[in-house]
Formats: C-alpha cells, sequence, structure tokens
C-alpha cells in the first residue's frame, strides 16, 4: 500500500500523478523538468535522422494526429515553429477530421505544406483504395502525402501483390513518394517479413523500453535496418489497460527528476537511444505535452545503464498491466472471433493515457459484431494462452462497461 503524502490527503502515486511536470520537480527538490523551448525557437533545433533508403531526414519527433486538428489550429502552428516537421494522421482519425483539420492549417498558411513530411493512413478491408485515397488527399489540401501506410496490418501476409501493384501505381501517379504499414500487433513477424519484401519503404510499429529489449525485436528491427527499411516507433510510453500498483514507478520518476527530466521524457529518450528509430510519433493534443516532447526532444542527455536498468525494474514489476500486442495468440485461441489486443488498445487510451472520447470512438471503430460478443463469450483459452497472464474476460466485461 503506498504510504500517504503528508498534509495532502492523496497517495504518493496519486500526487505524483496530481503535481505534473513541473509541480512535481518543485515538489521533490529536484532540478526543473526539461521546459519547453521559446516560442520563437527555429525549426532547425528539432534533430533530424534519415528514414531508412527513403534518404529523407525527418524530425525525431512526430505529431500523431489523432486528436481534434480543426480546432487545435494553435498547436499545429507551435508544432511546425518548433520543428515537429513531420505529422502522421489517417482516414480513421475522427473519420477523416484530423486530416481535414491538417488541411485547413495548409490552406491558411501558403508554404507551410512544402516543411512538412505528411503521411496518411487507409485501412484495406473497408472499401476502394484509390477512391478513398483521392479523399484524403482532397480533405489534407495536397496533390500527394510524403509517405503513406496500409493501417494497422495484422499480419505480413497482408502485403499482398495486389497491394504492391497499387502501391506502385498511386507512386507512379505521384499520389505518394512512399509506401509501407503500421501496425500494432506481432509487430516482430511483420517487421522481419518486411525486410523480405523489396517494395516497403518504412514501418510505424508499437515500440517501447518494455519492447526494445526482446531477442525477437531486435532481431526484427537489425533485418529491417540491413534491407533499409525506415523505422518509425509509436506507442513509446508502454502503456497498458491497466493499472499496475508499483513503487518501482515512484522510484523511476524520482530518479529521473533528479536528472532533470520526467519519466515520460525518459521514455521518449529510451528509444532514441536507438539510432535506427527515425522518429517517433507522439499523440501531443496539447500544448504542454507538445512542449514537454520538443524539449525531451532537443535535449542531449543520455540515459545510463542505470537509468535502463529502472526502465526494466518498472517494466518487469507491471507486466501483469501491459498488453504486448501478441495478438495472434490470443485472436488464434478465440478463433478470430475477437481482436483482444484492438480491444485492450482502446481499454490503454482511456485507462492510460486519459482520453476516454479517443478510447470511445477507438471502440466503436470495431465490427458490430466484435462488440456484442465481448459480453458473452468465454475467454478463458486466450487468458490461459496470454504471455502477459492478462486478465481477459475481465478486461473484455470492463471494456464493454465503460466504452459501449
Amino acid at each position: 500500500m503506498s504510504k500517504e503524502t503528508k498534509g495532502t490527503g492523496l497517495s504518493r502515486r496519486d500526487f505524483v500523478k496530481t503535481m505534473g511536470l513541473a509541480g512535481l520537480a518543485a515538489g521533490a527538490g529536484a532540478s526543473q523538468a526539461l521546459a519547453a523551448p521559446p516560442a520563437g525557437a527555429k525549426a532547425a533545433t528539432i534533430p533530424k535522422r534519415k528514414l531508412g533508403k527513403t534518404g529523407v531526414e525527418v524530425s525525431i519527433l512526430n505529431l500523431g494526429g489523432m486528436f481534434d486538428t480543426i480546432n487545435n489550429q494553435l498547436l499545429l502552428k507551435q508544432a511546425r515553429k518548433w520543428g515537429v516537421t513531420y505529422w502522421d494522421t489517417a482516414e480513421s482519425y475522427g473519420n477523416g477530421l484530423s486530416e481535414e483539420g491538417m488541411g485547413r492549417y495548409f490552406s491558411r498558411n501558403p508554404g507551410s505544406r512544402e516543411e512538412i513530411f505528411l503521411v496518411t493512413k487507409l485501412v484495406p478491408k473497408k472499401g476502394n483504395l484509390t477512391a478513398r485515397l483521392e479523399k484524403s488527399l482532397k480533405r489534407l489540401k495536397t496533390d500527394h502525402v510524403d509517405l503513406f501506410f496500409i493501417h494497422a496490418i495484422c499480419g505480413i501476409e497482408e502485403m499482398t501483390p495486389a497491394i504492391r501493384e497499387w502501391a506502385a501505381a498511386m507512386k507512379k501517379a505521384g499520389k505518394f513518394k512512399f509506401f509501407g504499414f503500421s501496425t500494432h500487433t506481432d509487430m516482430e513477424n511483420c517487421l522481419a517479413g518486411a525486410a523480405k519484401l523489396d517494395w516497403i519503404d518504412a514501418v510505424m510499429m508499437t515500440y517501447n523500453f518494455r519492447l526494445m529489449h526482446k531477442p525477437k525485436m531486435k532481431a526484427a528491427v537489425a533485418a529491417c535496418v540491413k534491407a533499409g527499411i525506415g523505422l518509425v516507433a509509436m506507442k513509446t510510453q508502454g502503456g497498458g489497460p491497466v493499472t499496475c500498483d508499483s513503487e518501482a514507478e515512484l522510484k523511476m520518476a524520482g530518479r529521473f527528476l533528479e536528472k532533470g527530466f520526467t519519466d515520460k521524457q525518459a521514455r521518449l529518450k529510451a528509444v532514441w537511444e536507438n539510432p535506427h528509430i527515425a522518429s517517433i510519433c507522439s499523440q501531443m493534443p496539447n500544448l504542454t505535452i507538445l512542449g514537454a516532447n520538443v524539449a525531451a526532444a532537443r535535449d542531449l542527455t543520455k540515459l545510463s545503464r542505470g537509468d535502463f536498468e529502472s526502465l526494466q525494474e518498472y517494466a518487469q514489476e507491471t507486466a501483469c498491466g501491459y498488453c504486448a500486442g501478441c495478438g495472434r495468440i490470443c485472436m488464434t485461441a478465440l478463433n478470430g472471433a475477437v481482436p483482444v489486443n484492438e480491444v485492450m488498445r482502446c481499454l490503454m487510451y482511456r485507462q492510460d493515457y486519459g482520453e476516454p472520447e479517443l478510447a470511445r470512438l477507438t471502440f466503436a471503430g470495431l465490427a458490430p459484431e466484435v462488440r456484442e460478443r465481448l459480453a458473452t463469450m468465454d475467454f478463458t483459452p486466450a487468458e490461459l494462452a496470454c504471455p502477459q497472464g492478462l486478465p481477459i474476460a475481465q478486461l473484455m466485461r470492463q471494456a464493454t462497461e465503460m466504452l459501449a
């Protein structure tokens, strides 16, 4: 049981979360956490890395567009000013509203499109790719995107010869310069499979301090690097659908604050320690998060071996609350009836990200028959197969109650 913080009526854990980034740094008597750069700072101050064989240099931090970009034009302006010049969106983000918001920014700020490395994504099963890509470009107020991803694949077999032909045709037509896919599921096998395909330019995958040291992930990343595939990391905070009570979290937070940055900034730094990760896609729906992440990207302090050991200690103590993306295992156990890891992602948005609306919208995007099964299906086979030992049945019921 966490001790109560004197005079606050809060547990130490709640105190950490309530005080926030600057307040916690001051309250702990530690060095000031990395602060946002001055508003007038130049774009060149954020480091850039080459995106695989594309040869293009992109900002190591990129703006995940899974938020209300239409009503956050100031945030888009500030991201560009601070050097976050890689923007990521998708047709499914707000049913096109994210793309529309970025398009509005481009139309109101002449010349801005040329500064932005722009990415969008489509899920093939939802209909004609060509027609939908045209609609995406129309919403984005541009004639092309720099990189296009087939969105959220579960296995490399989804990269079919038909997809290859379509991608080649779209490249020839000038609709996008580079092509690849994103994946939250079975990432290691998807990456290993991509390395064997000579037509994949880039991959965006779940990658964080929990996963990056696993032998299979390291081998898959190495194979992609050898093949010249550009790598973009997402879900880098390593949050999960279950909040585990761990003293390691408080210890870790205190350790990093003494060094001058927060544990959230440290998690970004851990990923950037791998020079082959070209960029981190981060959802930054407000200026506070944007500023903190930009500050982390600009800071040159390296993590020590002890820092990584602290992250690993935390990862081990909270493994019971993290869905590691090995969705093939639980889906096979359930004969494909429910994409458990997709439901887990919805819960993660609500429980760990504190984004109930995003969680609800993502949950609403699941097939109606899937949502119906969550309340009645026997998830025992999936629980027995889960390497993390997650209480899957309980979590599926919880998703229905919270998000339906």
